[in-house]
């Protein structure tokens, strides 16, 4: 087992992974830009060390300063979160050539999945099913137009290396397709140094479903119980859980089997979360993969028991898994809520500030929040604005609900906007409380029923939405 390992990451992440080695007696190395001397990570490592100033790119994203960080602290291994460098090959393989292990998949399996369009041809070869699209890159207007009349309208425009909703748009027809091309290949360009794109099939009212998968180095591969992860806003999930209320246990056996299908045909070793759309008639169709620790693994740890980063750090390590596929049947049903600082009365719009006073309502069972805020920290405007996680077990989804609704209502979080209520009011949508919410309900349907309200509340001079 690793004796000391660096965190490359920051925020709540980091305080996760951290608290996760104290527990294993493993020396946890944080890595911190000057924005962050004072977060919490820093704070809670045994050892931390400065990699560069505020912007992502001079710290979090600065390969050699954080390599030059883990081989001065004597680190053997390199945990990188979600985000930042946990799906850049380049970084896994200087890890391995300075020595350290990278606590992830091989750097050919983070290559091969990251391009969006080769890990699809990979999942029809492996027997996957996948959404209909392009076979193989468009790179051009023309290009495109004469695969979309192909496939039919509307289609999606994808970033071969895309994620985080970057380089994405939804097309109708072709005049829209035309416009909006060079604009999503513009992004990506911007967001990955990447132009490659490809067109997919835009399958409607369907539900977002994840597998979290892990294979060991002795060839042992386990599926978790899946998260639904529909409930979404510009592309980026505001609500997880497990597990998906609508799928049955025969369900979830069969695309739990697709699951290790992949995972065998990739030879994929460390976690893993494959993305699945679901339609109406419950058929999966393969979205895309994601090479890492993914920021809903709590609701899969909550059901199940199992500390996923615990897990991780084993397996790179050359250990084999522990647990076995009969140990991974859920237990309850888990839900989380992202913690945005964001302002949803102002369209979103990010807060920064002081968090001038902070009560986190924790200690009972089936509770947790996953944060990086203490009173008198500072929000910068550096980093994503997601500043915590809240998640409940209940025995039931209701009970799962219940509960989240109240840590909900009991946290405090002043000086800075948060989507606290924003959250209370998704939780009483009677098309969420049914387990019917599919990717854009949360858009067409929730949205536009608070517009009234928020525009009222704007001509009223109030700043904040309530969670009644």
């Amino acid at each position: 087992m690793f004796k000391k390992v660096l965190v490359a990451n920051r925020g709540e992440i980091a305080v996760r992974i951290i608290r996760t080695l104290k527990e294993m007696g493993i020396t946890a190395v944080a890595i911190y830009s000057t924005a962050d001397r004072e977060s919490l990570h820093v704070q809670l490592a045994d050892e931390a060390v400065c990699v560069g100033g505020p912007k992502a790119k001079d710290s979090y994203l600065n390969m050699k300063n954080i390599l030059a960080a883990a081989i001065g602290t004597g680190a053997e291994a390199i945990h990188p979160g979600y985000g930042f460098l946990s799906e850049n090959a380049e970084f896994a393989r200087l890890c391995e050539s300075c020595g350290l292990t990278f606590i992830g998949p091989k750097p050919e399996t983070i290559d091969l999945m990251g391009n969006k369009e080769h890990a699809r041809e990979q999942m029809k070869q492996a027997g996957v099913p996948v959404i209909p699209g392009s076979d193989g890159d468009v790179n051009s207007v023309e290009a495109a137009c004469q695969v979309a009349s192909q496939l039919g309208y509307p289609v999606l425009i994808k970033a071969a290396a895309g994620g985080g909703g970057k380089g994405i748009r939804r097309v109708d027809n072709e005049a829209e397709l035309k416009e909006a091309f060079p604009q999503a290949q513009q992004e990506a360009l911007v967001s990955f140094r990447d132009g490659r794109m490809y067109l997919e099939k835009i399958l409607e009212h369907v539900k977002h479903i994840e597998v979290q998968v892990f294979g060991d180095a002795q060839g042992n591969a386990v599926y978790f119980p899946e998260r639904d992860c529909s409930l979404q806003r510009s592309k980026q999930k505001v609500i997880e859980e497990s597990p998906c209320v609508l799928i049955s246990p025969a369900e979830r056996a069969k695309l739990g089997a697709i699951a290790i299908k992949a995972v065998r045909a990739l030879h994929y070793l460390n976690t893993g979360t494959l993305e699945f759309l679901m339609d109406q008639d419950h058929h999966f169709y393969f979205m895309e993969m994601n090479t890492r620790i993914q920021v809903e693994h709590t609701v899969t740890e909550m059901v199940t028991g199992v500390d996923l980063v615990q897990l991780q750090i084993e397996v790179a390590a050359g250990m084999p898994l522990k647990v076995k596929q009969d140990q991974l049947l859920p237990h309850g049903h888990a839900i989380e809520c992202r913690i945005n600082a964001e302002d949803p009365v102002n369209n979103f719009r990010p807060s920064t500030g002081q968090v001038k006073d902070l009560y986190l309502p924790v200690g009972n069972l089936g509770m947790r929040i996953d944060t990086a805020l203490y009173p008198g920290v500072t929000i910068s405007p550096f980093y994503d604005s997601m500043i915590a996680k809240v998640v409940a077990l209940g025995a039931t989804r209701e009970a799962a609900i219940a509960k989240v609704r109240r840590l909900l209502k009991e946290m405090v979080i002043k000086g800075i906007h948060t989507n606290q209520a924003f959250h209370l009011r998704i939780l009483a949508d009677p098309g969420f409380l049914a387990g019917k919410a599919t990717t854009n309900y949360l858009e067409q349907v929730i949205l536009p029923r608070l517009q009234g309200e928020i525009e009222t509340k704007k001509r009223s001079g109030l700043s904040r939405l309530t969670g009644e």
